[in-house]
């Protein structure tokens, strides 16, 4: 005859005693940590509501203080950053972008020489023109 085996909670008591154990410890857990915070609320709203006029003031006054100490900083850095660049462009040193700032001004130079001939030209035609 062939035996027959069930894996149940009848043929493993322990372990089920283990299950409704951790259960019930999760339990009391979640209801302790219920009681916690709803009595943590009970206490705080209340001194929330009362102190609020000088909370809210405050916190916007820290987080300002804060955003200009950060942007203060920001600014310092980049000005360094710039500082260091003009140094290393000027002593000859050849930082990333220089040449395109080199091609940037000769093209202005030979748009204002173009158009420092064209004044030129123009007032020649003016004044021979007024003879």
């Amino acid at each position: 005859m062939a035996e027959h085996h069930t894996y149940g909670a009848h043929q493993y008591p322990h372990q089920w005693s283990r299950l409704c154990d951790r259960h019930h410890r999760g339990r009391v857990a979640a209801r302790l940590t219920l009681a916690g915070t709803v009595i943590a609320l009970t206490i705080a709203t209340p001194l929330l509501v009362i102190f609020s006029p000088v909370i809210v003031p405050a916190v916007i006054t820290v987080g300002l203080l804060i955003m200009g100490f950060l942007a203060s900083g920001g600014f310092g850095v980049a000005a360094v950053t710039v500082l260091s660049w003009i140094y290393k462009y000027v002593t000859g040193k050849h930082p990333p972008g220089a040449d395109q700032l080199d091609q940037a001004r000769m093209k202005l130079a030979s748009k204002a020489r173009e158009m420092k001939d064209r004044a030129d030209q123009f007032g020649q035609q003016h004044v021979t023109g007024q003879s």
